[in-house]
């Protein structure tokens, strides 16, 4: 499965490195079996010297390797620290940093170009949602316009806007039928997010197609982070699918 955690705009370099040091401190010791990413501000980007199933990735950047573009992060910096997976597609900079399906698309075609892993997320707000199910597919088959859905590097997060940062989680039931009809399209490994915690995370573990989670606010606590592993460790141990 896949643990990871979205830091956002959180984290300075000496905190993320410290909750990088704890976080591979208990992968080391627990021999963990998951694969967990941290996607830490630009800002706070280095060398980690991570452990082969932890990487640090960025939450952001210019589909450019660099140039004249300013205020902006290239391939050229992500290359210094070693980056190799994205976060693209978010819904914080969709819907309220002005990214266009466009622009995400390009962003896309030149993360691939880059062989990067990508963590693509999609998802509906609340007044599609309540349009019903069909309604939703439809916004979120969308999100996918000029979207390689075939590329091998490519992981995708279902993310309802309504649930992030809310408190608000998807019922089980919608996830699932979410999920499966991604699925019916997807070879790529689908994850949940929004508004995952300690307390929901097992039973979203258990959900059919869902092979991780993708996680704000509640994973900003080291120690809840590793729990959150330990927990994704006992359902990959317990579960038959």
């Amino acid at each position: 499965m896949i643990i990871a955690s979205n830091f956002k705009t959180n984290y300075t370099r000496a905190k993320t490195k410290a909750f990088v040091r704890c976080v591979q401190d208990f992968i080391h010791a627990s021999n963990s079996a998951q694969e967990v990413r941290i996607f830490a501000p630009l800002t706070a980007l280095d060398c980690f010297d991570e452990v082969s199933s932890l990487r640090v990735g960025a939450q952001n950047f210019y589909p450019t390797y660099n140039g004249s573009f300013t205020g902006e992060v290239g391939f050229e910096q992500l290359e210094e620290f070693g980056v190799d997976t994205l976060l693209i597609g978010h819904s914080e900079r969709r819907h309220i940093l002005g990214e266009t399906q466009s622009f995400i698309a390009k962003k896309y075609a030149y993360a691939k170009e880059k062989k990067s892993e990508i963590i693509y997320c999609v998802g509906e707000p609340q007044e599609i949602r309540e349009q019903g199910i069909d309604a939703v597919m439809r916004y979120i088959w969308e999100q996918f316009e000029d979207i390689d859905m075939s590329y091998e590097r490519l992981i995708v997060a279902y993310e309802p806007v309504w649930a992030i940062g809310t408190g608000l989680s998807a019922s089980l039931a919608d996830i699932e039928e979410v999920l499966a009809r991604l699925a019916q399209k997807l070879r790529a490994p689908l994850l949940y997010g929004g508004s995952v915690k300690v307390d929901n995370l097992k039973s979203i573990l258990h959900v059919k197609h869902c092979q991780g989670v993708l996680v704000g606010t509640a994973s900003w606590n080291e120690e809840a982070f590793c729990k959150m592993i330990e927990i994704a460790d006992s359902v990959t141990k317990g579960c038959v699918r």
